[in-house]
């Protein structure tokens, strides 16, 4: 039977966003522990907390928005890697820890390891590892961190290099205690049409 492994954090109004986002908050219109007859609750969140997608028009004037692309990109083989890197590097192809074998890579780096608390000094992707990936054919790049490129980036050169090549990104993963090696991914983002993000449940399906 295969194996589901959530690689989602939690949400919850502890959630770390990042700094001048809209935080997570759930609202209760009716509760059942007042009286009434049912749970019936909204939330109040940014589109970038937890695992999420980032769609084209996050990061490109006129770009599509996340309810516009295609879910291929966010369903099927994928492969977890170690990137052996510093606190607030950007990713060499060097840095990673085996060959590219499936076209989705999913990053752990360890520089984000608490999600309920931001630190600004996590890694990031370089370009050139953006472009080392899609001469090898990989379609979506995931890492454990907020974001692709580094905190203090205002050019967002690696989601720029992303944008070239059309492929899709998943930030915000938990990988702790998931092995290197190969899986079946699952980040269906909500069909938000022009949004420039969308929270999934990502999952991982490991043949056992």
């Amino acid at each position: 039977m295969p194996r589901l492994i959530d690689i989602s954090p939690p949400l919850s109004p502890r959630s770390a966003v990042w700094p001048g986002d809209v935080p997570f908050q759930q609202d209760y219109a009716l509760r059942i522990d007042q009286g009434a007859n049912l749970d019936l609750s909204s939330i109040t969140t940014t589109v970038h907390v937890g695992a999420h997608t980032d769609g084209p028009s996050h990061y490109a004037a006129g770009a599509p928005g996340i309810g516009e692309r295609s879910l291929d990109l966010y369903y099927g083989p994928c492969q977890v890697l170690t990137a052996h890197v510093a606190r607030g590097a950007r990713i060499q192809p060097g840095d990673l820890g085996g060959r590219i074998r499936a076209p989705r890579v999913l990053l752990r780096t360890g520089t984000f390891p608490d999600p309920e608390r931001f630190d600004t000094d996590f890694a990031a992707l370089s370009p050139a590892l953006v472009h080392h990936l899609a001469e090898r054919g990989v379609r979506l790049v995931g890492i454990d961190t907020p974001s692709v490129d580094p905190f203090e980036s205002k050019a967002l050169e690696s989601h720029q290099a992303i944008h070239q090549h059309d492929m899709a990104i998943l930030e915000g993963i938990v990988l702790d205690g998931v092995p290197d090696g190969l899986y079946t991914l699952i980040a269906l983002p909500l069909r938000i049409p022009g949004a420039d993000a969308s929270p999934v449940r990502a999952v991982l399906v490991a043949e056992e």
